[in-house]
């Protein structure tokens, strides 16, 4: 992840719609990260540069956004002065060392990124049974040695499907087969699950843990980690099913163990399908089926769910971060809001930047306008969107130049800009 050495908000007081120049206008320029191409700052400094060869007459207010993916640590970084980034060396998402950070603020809060720790994007390869987020639990429990006082806990950009049960692992938790002994690491561990050992987690900072999420799935079923996510990270449809049912024996086993007794998930002679589907079944009241069901216990491969399991709450991460860089103010005051990220799907609306910031842009009465690498759902509540893959003639282009072609995406939806318009795509 690039290192950001901002240590200034960029958010001031918010001026009027027009403080501009004469005859300009007041432009937010918000995006999300370009995952793997392009970073927020980068992505808004490349629109704004298209925008002002256009119409220079604007003020142009760059406030790069992140949701709980990707960028986080930099977007809060960058809104909070006195930020310290802490280094520390964790185990990453395929086991090998990584030296990464998280950030310390100046309240004692501290901010811990999967992204940054056991992101998809620190694998050699994708690795969807192996996968896990042992080096996430590792950067959480390195903050509480540091005493901080808070966890804000950013869960997006995971390359597992582990139902964070490596992270609960580097907290304390113990998960045994039905021989005692530790089961392997990943989403296919989660088949050999016999017992969950919880007392052994570490306890809470004293103001909690949040965690921003930028989901809203549950951990099961056909809107669930492993159906949803898992061909994101390269499962085959009979590994998504193999995923489903290690998280619902996972479920099922720390239902068992919050209510105080290691149950054997499984009997040691039945299949795995069976096995699964018995403890399915068996669990619908335990604590832990009940936590499955909750928005965002999906998130990360059912990385909420095991935050859920350790006491953690859940939270929108657009809207938190938003808030660290002042961003709701700074919309009241434009009269144009420009937001972005790599692909808007049909996730997009649900919590993800581009959603929260079409949102803030109804409610203050501006347009909001939209540039993605790739737009693959109606954009309904943007006035004007263009797609980086449309406008480069194909995606291999659009991802080769991404700093080029968002550039001419700025230019193009200045060009565009029309007060009281709705409702253009280019």
């Amino acid at each position: 992840m690039a290192t950001q050495h901002h240590r200034r908000s960029p958010v001031s007081n918010p001026p009027s719609r027009t403080a501009a120049r004469a005859g300009g206008r007041v432009v937010v320029i918000a995006p999300d990260s370009f995952k793997g191409t392009i970073g927020a700052s980068d992505a808004a400094r490349r629109i704004a540069a298209g925008w002002a060869s256009v119409r220079p007459q604007d003020r142009l207010r760059l406030l790069p956004m992140a949701d709980g993916g990707e960028g986080t640590l930099d977007a809060f970084e960058l809104a909070l002065p006195g930020a310290t980034r802490m280094p520390v060396t964790v185990s990453g998402p395929d086991g090998r060392p990584v030296d990464t950070h998280w950030l310390l603020l100046p309240d004692g809060t501290g901010v811990v990124e999967l992204a940054a720790t056991s992101g998809i994007t620190l694998l050699d390869r994708l690795r969807p049974l192996d996968a896990h987020t042992l080096g996430f639990g590792q950067a959480i429990a390195a903050a509480l040695d540091q005493g901080v006082t808070r966890l804000l806990l950013a869960i997006g950009g995971s390359g597992s499907t582990d139902g964070g049960s490596g992270m609960l692992r580097a907290l304390g938790a113990v998960l045994l087969d039905s021989a005692g002994r530790p089961v392997p690491p990943g989403g296919h561990g989660l088949a050999r699950l016999a017992a969950v050992e919880l007392s052994g987690l570490r306890p809470l900072p004293p103001g909690g843990a949040l965690v921003l999420t930028d989901v809203t799935s549950p951990l099961l079923g056909e809107r669930g980690a492993a159906a949803v996510f898992g061909p994101q990270k390269g499962a085959s449809p009979e590994q998504v099913a193999g995923l489903e049912a290690g998280l619902a024996r996972w479920a099922a086993a720390v239902g068992d163990a919050r209510a105080g007794a290691e149950v054997g998930a499984a009997d040691a002679g039945a299949g795995v399908g069976a096995s699964a589907a018995a403890v399915g079944t068996g669990a619908a009241a335990a604590p832990g089926a009940a936590a499955a069901e909750i928005p965002g216990a999906g998130a990360a491969g059912g990385t909420g769910f095991g935050l859920l399991a350790w006491g953690a709450t859940l939270a929108p991460g657009a809207d938190a971060v938003a808030g660290a860089l002042g961003v709701p103010a700074a919309v009241r005051g434009a009269s144009v809001v420009v937001t972005g990220e790599g692909r808007f799907d049909s996730q997009s609306a649900a919590g993800k930047v581009p959603g929260y910031l079409a949102a803030l842009a109804a409610d203050a009465g501006a347009q909001a306008m939209l540039v993605a690498g790739l737009i693959e759902a109606p954009t309904t509540g943007f006035t004007i969107a263009v797609s980086l893959t449309d406008l480069a003639r194909g995606r291999e282009s659009a991802t080769r130049d991404a700093a080029a072609w968002l550039e001419r995406a700025g230019a193009r939806l200045a060009a565009s800009y029309r007060p009281d318009e709705f409702g253009t795509t280019l």
